[in-house]
């Protein structure tokens, strides 16, 4: 058995080791003892032979045994897994020598290897402070700082939750950059999060308030503005009411014009079925709902672990009706009659391939925005994830565009 409990992802399958359990799309495959540690000696070590000596003093270190009882583990794996993606068996054998597993595996939480990663593994986040502000309506709104620089605000997206968000691997890579550089000021959107959830209102216009009222809070006269997916229209209306106080904005995955006023009537008829979808099925932890909402946003390198924290921020992050609202107050954003009227320094990165954003809604940013830098992203994540090559692209391309070479050296 593994010396450190793990757990890896391969095809429709979760090797836990420490459970000593195999689960096929969240329902439990059944295997003998010997079978399971035959299985997770070979994923351990995927890509690599294994003798058949080296299995057999493993699997059994104290007892002599012949060579067919490890003969008979592997074709019951062979039968317990069937075929991979490629329609070939999982297990490969090695005339004469022995096996090797073929498919690709991911283990779970682990850091990125040289070929799928893009930076350094991160060290562990700041402390962040969260504190509550009042909006003008009097929504209160949960607001957090983290980190130490010049500042950098991070308009609220759909959906938010401050503390689960922390530590999750769809953000904490962000965070953990983020934070080397700036002091980062994140806050959670009304009605969702550890903001209130019992509110009225909710628009672009209302959204935009809410900035200010953070912003205020936090006490910063002037500061870097970052703006994903929906935050993006917010960012950029702040970013034309308040220009003195903007020195560069951020869009990543943003639109200008919401699903209603970009799409066809299928379309239309489609999303509300989505709307409804969700008011039932929100929060439940039903495997096709939940997979197809991780799929949405992270379909490359996505893993176990990101289907479980979608699932569970659907649970803390708003209640069904709430995220039923915000995704329609977004369908409703048109701002892009501000875009001309944008005149802070601004870069616009877009995945080309994003299923969530339009390549062409990035395109559009980019062109009518004042001097505006496209930065095209190899990826079809929605939201870029530490173990891709774009995540590299656009670290490199955010720290040139906010100096953050010169502010790091200045700093030492």
């Amino acid at each position: 058995m593994p010396k450190t409990p793990c757990r890896y992802e391969f095809g429709p399958y979760l090797l836990e080791t420490a459970e000593h359990r195999l689960l096929r799309k969240g329902v439990e495959v059944l295997l003998r003892p010997k079978a399971f540690e035959t299985l997770c000696l070979l994923v351990e070590n995927a890509g690599r032979l294994l003798k058949k000596e080296d299995l057999l003093e493993q699997v059994w270190p104290d007892t002599a045994v012949e060579q067919n009882n490890l003969d008979k583990n592997i074709s019951l794996l062979r039968k317990a897994l069937g075929a991979h993606s490629a329609g070939n068996s999982y297990i490969e054998t090695v005339p004469r020598l022995g096996y090797r597993f073929v498919a690709p595996v991911i283990k779970i939480g682990a850091p990125a290897g040289p070929e799928r990663g893009a930076g350094q593994r991160l060290g562990p986040l700041p402390r962040q402070e969260i504190r509550f502000c009042s909006a003008n309506d009097g929504v209160r709104l949960a607001y957090a700082s983290a980190g130490a620089g010049y500042p950098l605000v991070k308009a609220a997206n759909w959906l938010n939750h401050l503390d689960y968000e922390w530590n999750s691997p769809i953000w904490k890579h962000w965070i953990g950059e983020l934070t080397k550089h700036h002091r980062v000021i994140r806050y959670d959107e009304r009605g969702n999060g550890l903001s209130d959830w019992q509110v009225k209102d909710m628009s672009v216009e209302v959204w935009v308030r809410d900035l200010e009222a953070v912003v205020d809070a936090a006490g910063v006269d002037r500061f870097a503005l970052m703006g994903i997916s929906q935050g993006g229209a917010v960012a950029i209306s702040y970013a034309v009411r308040h220009p003195e106080r903007v020195s560069h904005l951020i869009l990543h995955g943003v639109y200008s014009r919401g699903f209603n006023h970009r799409a066809n009537a299928a379309e239309m008829e489609g999303r509300r079925a989505f709307a409804t979808l969700m008011r039932l099925n929100w929060g439940k932890s039903l495997p096709g709902f939940s997979e197809m909402f991780t799929r949405r946003f992270v379909p490359d390198n996505s893993a176990r672990e990101h289907q479980i924290w979608f699932e569970n921020l659907q649970r803390v992050s708003a209640s069904p009706e709430n995220a039923a609202r915000i995704m329609e107050a977004c369908d409703e954003i048109n701002v892009r009659t501000l875009l001309p009227l944008v005149s802070v320094p601004t870069i616009v990165f877009q995945c080309d391939r994003d299923g969530v954003v339009p390549v062409e809604e990035g395109r559009i940013l980019a062109a009518e925005i004042p001097n505006a830098r496209y930065i095209p992203l190899n990826s079809s994540n929605h939201l870029l994830l530490a173990e891709e090559p774009a995540w590299g692209v656009f670290l490199d391309e955010l720290g040139t565009f906010l100096n953050w070479q010169d502010a790091d050296a200045a700093s030492n």
